[in-house]
């Protein structure tokens, strides 16, 4: 589907809530966002900027962006069956200059740039972030409150096409962890006795694709006796810093260096993007600490949506073109049927303590 630039945020919103269905479902759920600097990716997934963050609940008519909506109708759909309520935890980062940078840690000697942190594969083949710090939320405002935290320490600097333009890309984390029982009778005893698990984080026109594949819900045995089981489902909605033609953006010095960080970074993406399309023996995720970040929802275990902002200025063109390119690779990609996987053991000292 292709939105004009009269659309409705709500109405973009449209396509998303569907997902946070499969999301309460035990599905991992990816929601990205990618184009040129100054197309409107931040508009479309935040909304329009304010140093006072979004005033909650909200008016279907207002210009706030994916993540607000996300975090009122998750937390609407979850009031609707209290007798399951998941445990809900938030995770924040940004990759910046090819580094992750954790934007929720309590480091008093970062306060200001945030906590830096490596990406590993895990023995399972999942991908996870050392010593991510996370918060459990129990309202759609108190995770706001959370993301309005960490986008003040968000890397950003004025360029010729924006003057609040985004150097980092934003990934935001949201893991759902939920009893199912197996009857009815026992599924309040379930949702009481919920276990507080770790979980894991590494884990306009507009035109959108949403994947097919998505791995199944992940299920860890409880106690046999209560006939328990745990399903964890992740959501991630990432805000790409946009793709700059540096003779258009005009940008100098270290800003230069944020600029060829950005560019390899998503070339990286189109790379894997096509590597998929292809059915490429080896997918080069490795190429960038944002593909290998994202590795788990680009590789067939999350429904993914992809949202693509696009200038209608004739002076970007060239990078219209790109972006649309991107598009074309993602629409291309066709991945396998759902495939079951185990949930990741933690051991505790590989988290970094709420």
């Amino acid at each position: 589907r292709v939105y004009g630039p009269a659309e409705s945020q709500s109405a973009v919103f449209g396509d998303v809530c569907p997902l946070l269905t499969s999301l309460l479902d035990g599905y991992n759920v990816c929601v990205m966002a990618y184009g040129q600097t100054g197309s409107g990716k931040s508009y479309t997934m935040l909304g329009r900027h304010s140093d006072d963050g979004p005033v909650l609940p909200l008016d279907p008519q207002s210009d706030l962006g994916i993540i607000p909506r996300v975090a009122e109708e998750l937390f609407r759909l979850i009031s609707e069956n209290t007798s399951r309520s998941p445990k809900v935890e938030v995770f924040i980062v940004e990759v910046y200059n090819n580094d992750i940078f954790d934007l929720l840690a309590k480091d008093s000697i970062a306060a200001v740039s945030g906590v830096k942190r490596e990406v590993m594969t895990a023995k399972d083949g999942w991908t996870e972030v050392a010593l991510l710090a996370s918060e459990a939320v129990g309202s759609a405002s108190k995770r706001m409150e959370l993301v309005h935290g960490g986008l003040q320490l968000r890397a950003k600097h004025p360029t010729l096409v924006h003057v609040d333009s985004s150097r980092s890309h934003l990934i935001i984390t949201v893991t759902l962890t939920t009893a199912s029982c197996s009857d009815s009778t026992t599924d309040q005893a379930c949702s009481a006795t919920l276990p507080r698990e770790q979980t894991e984080a590494g884990r306009a026109g507009r035109s959108r694709r949403a994947s097919q594949g998505a791995l199944a819900p992940q299920l860890v045995p409880g106690n046999p006796a209560g006939h328990a089981e745990q399903v964890q489902a992740r959501l991630q909605l990432v805000d790409l810093a946009g793709s700059e033609c540096i003779g258009v953006s005009g940008v100098t010095g270290f800003a230069l260096r944020e600029t060829a960080c950005i560019n390899r970074s998503l070339a990286a993406l189109a790379d894997v993007l096509g590597a998929l399309s292809e059915h490429r023996s080896h997918v080069p995720y490795r190429n960038s600490r944002l593909t290998h970040l994202l590795q788990d929802c680009l590789g067939g275990d999350a429904k993914l949506l992809v949202i693509l902002c696009i200038s209608p200025s004739q002076r970007h063109l060239a990078q219209t073109l790109q972006g649309l390119g991107f598009g074309i690779r993602a629409r291309q990609v066709q991945r396998g049927p759902a495939r079951k996987k185990p949930l990741s053991s933690q051991a505790e000292g590989k988290r970094r303590p709420d």
